[in-house]
């Protein structure tokens, strides 16, 4: 069985075992070989008001970090966020105003509360970089930090050279600076030893390491002031960017925005490829225990039992326990064979997955007429086809004939239609729901 030192020097041998290692500054095995907590921090932008799975990455590196006896600094770019990042984009940021990202902020702060400990002598210390950057004059940015740098080692940077010939505003440029400036900043005032983020911040975090060594007055003897850490960007089996759903829209991790039932869905549907990559990442299981998972998609892939378990993991990690296991059981409901007559339960799957409406003057009417005008059936001719050929059931019981009259809905409001094996529609009566 594979085991980590639980100190800081076994942060780096989890994150390798992980998949999470892409690259460190030298130096930066030595020092968590000391056995020393250090404070690390990673950047998060708040040009929206929840973060996504994407986010997931820099999230756990920082659990990781934690769970090893560090201090997680998550920092929100309230400053930076008013300029914008060039990394890995390919046009330039909407500009936020002052309040919209200052509400972003307060509404990331909750988010990461899910996932990190702020109580106790290795809390997460949330800042916010407005407060050291807006205070800064034209002057005092330039002397204290533009002065150090070249153009030509700007320009070399990776994520400036992927955007030349499209275009860079100066004020995307100086991104680099400013966020060099951060990791100086907090270096000075808090401590902080080491920044982490995606391979695609690497030009960024070492120019803040640029900045260390040439402002803190080093020693003389190759001690390293500051450290860098990288993950590997992570994409699916397909070689897609992680974090979107099959639709191509962000999974968020506001509830408001991405339902519980969808965002638990999202990881249910891992390809059997991903979903080891993914337990990797993001759950804290223990080796053996993936292991085993892994096992289990070999042997038995049909039973889904790694994706389950990653499922129930995240999805109570980010909305709770209590949530996500009502959630799992509702998705499992919702895929059974057996017919769903609990109204408690219809509803919530009604608000998860939606369905359709029917008036009430339509109870009784014909059922094909009824169902295809409800958009359960592209026609009424489908319709009666399907019935005739007995692949329809509404509230557990067969219907043969097209003719026959609309059931009661269960409890005055709600629909289970069967359409085959494997369709299932929720209908409600209209002006009950919403």
């Amino acid at each position: 069985m594979t085991s980590f030192d639980p100190g800081p020097a076994g942060l780096l041998d989890e994150l390798r075992w992980r998949g999470m290692f892409h690259a460190a500054s030298e130096g930066l095995e030595a020092r968590l070989a000391t056995g020393r907590p250090i404070a690390g921090y990673n950047g998060f932008d708040p040009s929206g008001s929840s973060l996504h799975i994407g986010h997931l990455v820099p999230i756990f590196g920082l659990i990781h970090l934690q769970r090893h006896g560090g201090r997680p600094v998550p920092l929100v770019g309230g400053g930076t966020g008013m300029i914008g990042d060039p990394s890995g984009r390919a046009s330039e940021r909407n500009l936020l105003d002052r309040e919209t990202l200052a509400a972003n902020v307060v509404s990331i702060r909750a988010q990461l509360e899910h996932f990190l400990d702020f109580d106790g002598p290795t809390g997460a210390v949330m800042v916010n970089n407005l407060d050291w950057l807006e205070p800064m004059t034209v002057i005092d940015f330039l002397r204290d930090v533009g002065k150090h740098f070249t153009v030509p080692y700007m320009l070399a940077k990776d994520s400036v050279q992927v955007r030349l010939d499209r275009g860079l505003s100066f004020t995307e440029f100086s991104y680099m600076l400013l966020q060099a400036a951060d990791y100086a900043h907090l270096h000075r005032t808090m401590g902080v030893e080491l920044q982490m983020g995606g391979a695609d911040q690497w030009g960024n975090i070492t120019a803040g390491l640029e900045l260390i060594r040439r402002t803190s007055g080093g020693r003389g003897d190759g001690h390293q002031p500051a450290y860098a850490l990288a993950y590997p960007l992570l994409l699916s089996s397909s070689g897609t960017k992680f974090g979107k759903s099959e639709g191509g829209d962000s999974v968020w991790l506001d509830p408001a925005r991405t339902s519980p039932f969808a965002f638990y869905q999202h990881w249910l549907n891992t390809d059997d490829r991903d979903v080891g990559v993914y337990l990797r990442w993001f759950t804290t299981l223990a080796p053996d225990e993936i292991e085993a998972l892994d096992a289990e998609v070999t042997a038995r892939p049909g039973a889904r039992a790694a994706q389950r378990a990653l499922a129930l993991d995240v999805t109570a990690r980010t909305h709770g326990m209590d949530v996500a296991r009502q959630v799992a059981d509702d998705s499992a409901a919702l895929f059974a064979p057996e017919p769903i007559r609990d109204p408690a339960l219809l509803a919530r799957l009604f608000a998860s997955v939606g369905g359709f409406s029917i008036p009430g003057s339509a109870v009784g009417e014909p059922v094909a007429a009824v169902l295809a005008d409800a958009g359960v059936f592209p026609s009424r001719g489908e319709a009666r086809r399907m019935i005739r050929n007995g692949g329809v059931t509404i509230n557990g019981e067969p219907i043969r004939d097209p003719a026959a009259p609309m059931p009661a809905p269960i409890e005055g409001t709600w629909w289970e239609v069967r359409i085959g094996r494997r369709r299932r529609e929720l209908g409600c009566l209209a002006g009950r729901v919403g």
